[in-house]
């Protein structure tokens, strides 16, 4: 589903090059939950960056969905990121939009034809336990309400990988635990959760594959794992 071969990231600021990963090698096989887990600046975020071809490696090979990350331009992107699904810490929804519409524009960004959206959306926001909300904006939902939104939008392509870059960042422990659980069983009907995260709790919690960055480097990666940082 996902391999990185051998990837290195490097960045240029004022002349100077910083290394974001050096000679990364992994795998994440169909079906399964990995916890990416390091101290800010490890490179959780490069990671995720590189999976949805935001960035580009500098030395290296991934592979997504069989394509080759570093040979797409950017025509091909979309195609490939309608196979990836992302969701941030700060929602990232549009506060003029209600839940429906932020939902629905997802598609419509698709080119998706309005019989679609009218079957798919309710279907999604039912499945986050939003249906009573759909016509709600933003401004009138909680924030473990608006991370529910932002699942709904980003599964609604039926992706076949899910990524949830620090998720419950902003929410209370009662909203992260209905979160995960939401994650969990997302990940149970076939879809590839990468969790990115500092929150120990959640990690030891769910113990599923855990791979540790400190530096850029891998420093640990096991199934079963826990959140173990020197």
């Amino acid at each position: 589903m996902i391999n990185f071969q051998g990837v290195s990231k490097n960045y240029k600021n004022n002349g100077h090059s910083s290394v974001a990963l050096e000679d990364i090698d992994f795998s994440i096989e169909p079906k399964e939950f990995i916890s990416l887990v390091g101290k800010s600046g490890a490179g959780k975020s490069t990671i995720v960056k590189l999976i949805i071809g935001e960035e580009k490696p500098t030395k290296g090979k991934i592979i997504v969905s069989s394509h080759d990350i570093s040979k797409l331009n950017s025509s091909q992107m979309p195609h490939l990121r309608r196979h990836i699904g992302v969701i941030f810490q700060d929602f990232s929804l549009l506060n003029n939009k209600t839940a429906y519409e932020n939902v629905a524009f997802a598609l419509e960004a698709a080119g998706r034809p309005q019989i679609e959206i009218d079957e798919f959306v309710p279907q999604a926001l039912e499945m986050v336990g939003l249906a009573n909300k759909m016509n709600n904006f933003p401004k009138e939902l909680s924030g473990g309400e608006k991370q529910r939104v932002a699942i709904a939008r980003a599964m609604i392509n039926h992706p076949d990988v899910l990524i949830a870059d620090e998720p419950t960042g902003n929410l209370d422990p009662a909203n992260t635990s209905e979160i995960i659980k939401l994650l969990l069983k997302i990940n149970e009907l076939g879809t590839v959760v990468i969790l990115a995260t500092h929150n120990k709790e959640i990690v030891d919690d769910l113990k599923k594959r855990v791979i540790t960055l400190e530096n850029g480097k891998i420093i640990r990666d096991e199934k079963n794992g826990k959140y173990i940082l020197d």
